[in-house]
């Protein structure tokens, strides 16, 4: 019989990434340098969004709940650009990234229930975020980025043998898995 474990490193390995590689939890660094990004308008969701700071909480508060994982594993969907100014090739890869990443995060939440992952940019289930007015519309599904837990994506990368750049004609987009059980 597979353990969750093999049956998460499964559903990860099928799912279409273009790599794939787990976090030695010992490397995963929550950095105020990085939460400072968000907070100086970097990608300019900052106080738009649940899934951003300050709506995902405080760092400590990210620290607390990263705590109670054990595992994770990071994923990365890789394209190919025809120039470093190929934007549909850049937004192709996002979207395909994106799409993976949600449909396989929905295929671990069956095994991991208590899963917490985290993407590449905002979260963007619903078409318009309800911050802070109203409530989440889904706060079970909602998906923080891994800088909004302050995490420097190249710097997880580099402690977890991973590469983060792939060269001129390319763009990565990396997001992680955590679990609450041992690998």
């Amino acid at each position: 019989m597979m353990s969750d474990w093999d049956k998460v490193k499964e559903i990860i390995k099928n799912a279409g990434f273009s790599h794939m590689g787990e976090i030695r939890m010992e490397t995963v660094e929550l950095m105020d340098e990085v939460r400072d990004m968000c907070q100086n308008g970097n990608c300019g969701m900052y106080g738009k969004n649940w899934a951003c700071p300050p709506g995902c909480g405080s760092l400590e508060e990210c620290r607390k709940r990263l705590l109670s994982y054990r595992t994770g594993i990071l994923v990365q969907t890789v394209g190919e650009l025809e120039d470093s100014m190929d934007w549909e090739g850049i937004k192709e890869a996002e979207e395909r990234h994106k799409k993976c990443f949600l449909e396989t995060a929905e295929k671990l939440r069956e095994v991991c229930p208590e899963l917490l992952p985290l993407g590449a940019g905002t979260c963007t289930l619903c078409k318009e975020c309800t911050y802070p007015d109203s409530p989440c519309r889904q706060p079970d599904r909602r998906v923080s980025s891994m800088e909004a837990y302050g995490i420097l994506v190249s710097d997880i990368c580099a402690k977890n043998q991973m590469k983060y750049y792939y060269g001129p004609e390319s763009i990565a987009y990396t997001s992680c898995y955590f679990f609450d059980f041992s690998s």
